[in-house]
């Protein structure tokens, strides 16, 4: 375990948010699919274009090239309706959706309007009328990502929303995504992953429709292609590889801690990050990781590993100020507080998509049925990024209703402001009011 301290302790925990790593397998794996050593986004470039020029007949051929079939496109109802999960999972289901909604139903989300003695001002607030959640289903059936993407957009009040999935070789979509999106109310789910899947929720095709934005996570394929399409459509964010950062002291339980950065790891790409003020309880971390680690089954050990061996940061801190010092610089997405008194530095936390105060509060938690979206920002986004909630589904409209007595007391200096620009015109129209009204 390398211990980092100080100046290497910033360097390590200081990140670029240009940059999106590409795993030397990606590039081999293209370059047998394509004959050609092309990057990711060449890759994304090529989708994107097919699928705006040929619609459905690109999404099958791409899912053909790189999922190895053809599907069909849209699950049907029959199919939607005939999804069953055990009764403990789906009651576990249900549970969740409710706590969520619980949950977003808290955060103030309405317009206002002030009808003062000027006349009216106030901001509109209207729900987009389409919102595309993507799903990912490759190594795990995230049933829990359709849950905490599409419960704030419903709270947010929209009206239509669709599901596009990756599916398994076979052609099929888990189970328990299918019943998630009957609990949720959702009547169209696609068998299409990918860039090939944002693509087709952005420009439209003859079988998927076009959305006002598009949320949810992905693989590396699916945030360049989400990158690359914003403007075209609405983007939530760009989500890449998950991460925690766990801060704790010496009152924590190495047991915990090991297990907090366990699960982190285990998601392929993921960085777990450990700041303690211990040096003591980073050793009995070193030791719990090990032991832990090797009970895990496969493949779950393998991926928790790699993430450990290539991604894992370990940092002494001096004291407790310290450590949150560097929890702020890094800006994890998930900041979970193992100390003393947790809550007592809650004060202190400037930069994290979300916070887990205390051994009771593992973050593992929060990805199923805490209460907020787990969708949260990463790779240091959380210096200016929040989580999914229910603004990102809304647009917000000013209004603005002056009457005339307002307007004789604010044509004046509005004029000037406009000439200070050099814009005459926009003077011009400010005074022709005032000249109408005497």
């Amino acid at each position: 375990m390398n211990i980092l301290q100080g100046d290497a302790a910033i360097q390590a925990l200081s990140r670029s948010f240009n940059e999106i790593p590409v795993p030397e397998s990606v590039l081999a794996r293209n370059e047998q699919l394509f004959g050609e050593r092309l990057t990711p986004q060449q890759v994304v470039e090529r989708i994107l274009a097919d699928v705006r020029a040929r619609g459905d007949a690109a999404l099958g051929d791409w899912t053909e090239k790189l999922d190895g079939f053809r599907p069909e496109l849209e699950v049907s109802p029959a199919e939607l309706a005939a999804a069953q999960v055990t009764p403990e999972l789906h009651a576990a289901l249900r549970l969740a959706i409710e706590r969520l909604r619980d949950f977003y139903r808290q955060q103030p989300a309405h317009g206002w309007m002030d009808y003062g003695a000027g006349g009216a001002l106030g901001q509109l607030v209207r729900p987009l009328s389409r919102v595309g959640v993507y799903v990912p289903g490759g190594l795990a059936p995230l049933m829990s990502t359709l849950i905490h993407t599409a419960v704030p957009a419903q709270v947010a009040g929209v009206p239509e929303l669709i599901v596009a999935t990756p599916p398994s070789r076979q052609g099929h979509i888990h189970p328990a995504i299918l019943v998630a999106a009957r609990e949720l109310g959702i009547q169209r789910v696609f068998r299409v992953g990918g860039a090939q899947a944002i693509a087709a929720m952005s420009y439209g095709t003859a079988t998927i429709p076009r959305v006002d934005k598009v949320a949810g996570p992905g693989n590396l394929f699916v945030v360049i292609a989400k990158r690359l399409l914003f403007g075209q459509v609405g983007i939530e964010s760009l989500p890449g590889p998950t991460e925690t950062l766990v801060l704790a002291d010496d009152s924590a339980s190495p047991r915990f801690v090991a297990a907090d950065l366990l699960a982190q790891a285990e998601h392929l790409g993921a960085e777990p990050v450990l700041v303690s003020t211990s040096r003591e309880l980073l050793m009995q971390v070193q030791t719990e990781l090990e032991r832990q680690l090797a009970a895990l089954p496969e493949p779950n050990r393998s991926w928790a590993r790699d993430s450990l061996e290539s991604r894992l940061k370990v940092v002494l801190a001096a004291d407790v100020q310290q450590a949150l010092d560097y929890a702020n610089l890094y800006a994890p997405e998930h900041l979970c507080l193992l100390t003393r008194d947790p809550w007592s530095l809650l004060g202190g936390v400037q930069r994290a998509g979300g916070v887990f105060i205390g051994e009771y509060s593992m973050e593992a938690l929060g990805d199923y049925l805490a209460g907020p979206s787990h969708v949260m920002p990463t790779g240091g986004t959380a210096r200016f990024m929040s989580p999914v909630n229910v603004r990102d589904f809304q647009n917000i409209i000013s209004v603005v209703g002056v009457n005339a007595a307002e307007l004789s007391r604010l044509s004046a200096p509005a004029a000037l402001l406009a000439r200070a620009e050099g814009l005459e015109a926009h003077a011009r129209a400010i005074e022709s009011r005032q000249e109408e009204n005497g």
